[in-house]
């Protein structure tokens, strides 16, 4: 009698057939009526051939013929999936997010997605995916959409959200300069009610510190939201733009910003 049972190789043509390129362990061993040990056995001989990549435990994702120079194919094919197998929040940010909304000058390295579960940096492919936590992730449900892909979609920061977590997330977002440079052109996208609405969900500092720089990238309208949220506040702090070591602080500031109160030590360049 013939064995009519599927194989691996055949169930990966089957979801690029239908659409996916993602699936879980638990998945295939139950559409493929095979063992755990069977599977492993299997996806280990495709990974070897380099069909078939292995991100998180028990997540895979497969790599279509047109990908295979690449070793994967883009991550926002993807994360969604990857997403619900964690079962976890999460909303694609950052520099790759304003790449997405058309605010980006180079190429971003990494895929970058924050998350109330602390998971860290992965290799796919040539992708780098790194993942920054937040706890109150729910409190900014109304910032985030749903982005369109080939395979489906995933949640994506509003570009106010963005902003705001370019600011937040100073280490991974780069110099101030780049960061002036991606509000050049994000900052046309902002909406002043949306930034006031988001504004009690981050640190006053990120507020002061993304309020100075869009009046900087002469984006003053967006900024008016951020800065009618502060006006609650009796006595505001002196921030530097660039509280980072590498500024080069001197005892007297370049500029003493009082409408946000920062503390400029060097003005943003922004690249060409």
């Amino acid at each position: 009698m013939l064995d009519r049972r599927r194989t691996l190789s055949s169930y990966l043509t089957d979801l690029l057939a239908s659409g996916r390129v993602s699936f879980t362990r638990d998945e295939a061993i139950a559409e493929l009526g095979t063992t755990a040990r069977g599977f492993l056995a299997a996806a280990k001989r495709l990974q070897n051939k380099k069909t078939l990549i292995n991100p998180r435990q028990g997540f895979y994702v497969v790599v279509p013929p047109q990908y295979l120079a690449r070793g994967a194919p883009p991550p926002q094919w993807y994360i969604d999936d990857l997403m619900k197998h964690e079962g976890h929040p999460y909303y694609v940010g950052l520099l790759k997010a304003a790449e997405i909304h058309g605010a980006s000058h180079q190429a971003v390295m990494q895929f970058q997605t924050i998350t109330d579960k602390r998971i860290p940096k992965t290799r796919a492919g040539r992708s780098i995916l790194t993942f920054f936590y937040r706890k109150d992730i729910s409190v900014l449900t109304e910032a985030i959409t749903d982005h369109k892909t080939d395979t489906g979609h995933f949640k994506l920061s509003s570009p106010e959200l963005t902003g705001l977590d370019v600011l937040r997330y100073l280490h991974a977002a780069g110099t101030i300069d780049s960061i002036a440079t991606v509000l050049s052109d994000l900052g046309a996208k902002m909406k002043a009610r949306e930034l006031q609405k988001l504004a009690p969900a981050f640190e006053r500092s990120v507020v002061q510190r993304l309020g100075y720089l869009l009046d900087f990238v002469k984006h003053g309208q967006a900024a008016e939201g951020l800065h009618a949220h502060l006006q609650s506040e009796k006595q505001l702090p002196w921030v530097d733009l660039d509280p980072s070591k590498r500024a080069g602080k001197s005892r007297n500031p370049a500029e003493r910003d009082a409408r946000w109160n920062v503390l400029v030590h060097r003005r943003p360049e922004l690249d060409q």
